[in-house]
């Protein structure tokens, strides 16, 4: 077995923008672990909430006033490699994502490779 330093990446997307963000990353990378391609993983629907503060443009809602919507978590893994990494947070997510400021997380993790 090998451990591949690897960068996991999740975002939070509405669901009519699941698909056109989803491409958008594989526009950028292949998201390759071995000998497979286009590896995300997707959990059900939950609930994001937000409030908009002043000077906020939201996508949805108003400054001032608490809103939800329905969320998808979208989760993928990358080699350990910053120029990679911002690329596909530049170039992937945050030009195909629909909110103002995505909600974006990446951990440093380790995938086991038989």
């Amino acid at each position: 077995m090998q451990l591949i330093p690897v960068y996991r990446i999740t975002v939070f997307v509405p669901p009519a923008h699941l698909e056109a963000l989803k491409a958008g990353i594989l526009a950028v990378d292949a998201l390759a672990i071995g000998d497979y391609r286009e590896v995300l993983w997707t959990a059900a629907p939950g609930l994001e909430q937000f409030r908009p503060e002043a000077g906020a443009h939201p996508a949805l809602g108003a400054p001032g006033e608490l809103t939800s919507a329905e969320s998808i978590r979208l989760e993928f893994s990358i080699p350990r490699d910053a120029e990679r990494l911002r690329r596909v947070i530049v170039d992937g997510i945050h030009a195909h994502h629909p909110w103002e400021v995505p909600a974006v997380f990446v951990d440093e993790a380790v995938f086991p490779m038989p």
